[in-house]
């Protein structure tokens, strides 16, 4: 069960957030090309932060801090966090204006990384990913349109019935459940990588917060429109 789109319109068009789609598209072909050594060396890893902060390192801890938001590590993750940002971050940008947009987002995925980073500031796994940046946007999603329509893709049945509407509230309140949980459980846990829970967790608050300072204007009314 996945989404594919949502029944909410923008007023213009979505010009950072495809262009936060082409870069991380770019940056993962480069991955492909320049290999394992590339994804490494760009990457945030909490120790080295940990280090630096301890006067032990360099600031290139703080520079990964950005970089990793444009890395991935299979075409499974990038297509997923990619669909996410198409059909939500449209309708956030729609909102915000697109300079305030990009500020947003990049914003929830420092709070993403500071997050991941806050319950194994120890580890030496890398941490890659635009999900903490993209959890930031669903969360300004859920308050600016919690009842818009977000069409999901249940198998096998949508092959036959087609998609099945939710409202985005619904289907995005089940998504951070699934972040919340296991992350809750990974807690006092040695790290082995995987999902970085707590990345997802501290965007999706951080874009709850944050929202209050960058909305520009409430939704238009058939915006709230759920059938």
């Amino acid at each position: 069960m996945f989404p594919i789109r949502d029944d909410n319109p923008t007023r213009r068009a979505p010009v950072v957030n495809t262009m936060l789609i082409v870069a991380n598209v770019v940056v993962f072909l480069m991955q492909i090309v320049l290999g394992d050594r590339f994804t490494y060396a760009w990457s945030f890893v909490p120790r080295e932060l940990t280090d630096l902060l301890n006067g032990d390192g360099g600031y290139g801890a703080v520079v990964t801090m950005f970089s990793a938001m444009f890395l991935h590590g299979s075409i499974g993750h990038i297509v997923g966090n990619m669909l996410f940002l198409w059909i939500f971050g449209d309708n956030v940008e729609d909102n915000f204006g697109s300079g305030p947009y990009l500020i947003f987002y990049l914003l929830c995925g420092l709070a993403a990384t500071a997050a991941q980073y806050t319950v194994d500031p120890g580890s030496r796994i890398p941490n890659l990913g635009a999900s903490g940046a993209i959890s930031g946007v669903l969360g300004a999603y859920i308050v600016l349109y919690p009842v818009a329509a977000v069409r999901l893709f249940v198998w096998p049945f949508s092959i036959f019935l087609g998609t099945f509407p939710l409202p985005a509230f619904l289907w995005i309140g089940i998504w951070f459940l699934m972040q919340l949980v296991p992350g809750l459980q990974s807690l006092g846990q040695v790290s082995e990588g995987g999902v970085a829970f707590w990345a997802h967790i501290g965007g999706f608050v951080a874009g709850l917060a944050l929202i209050w300072f960058f909305r520009q204007r409430p939704p238009r009314p058939e915006y709230r429109a759920w059938r």
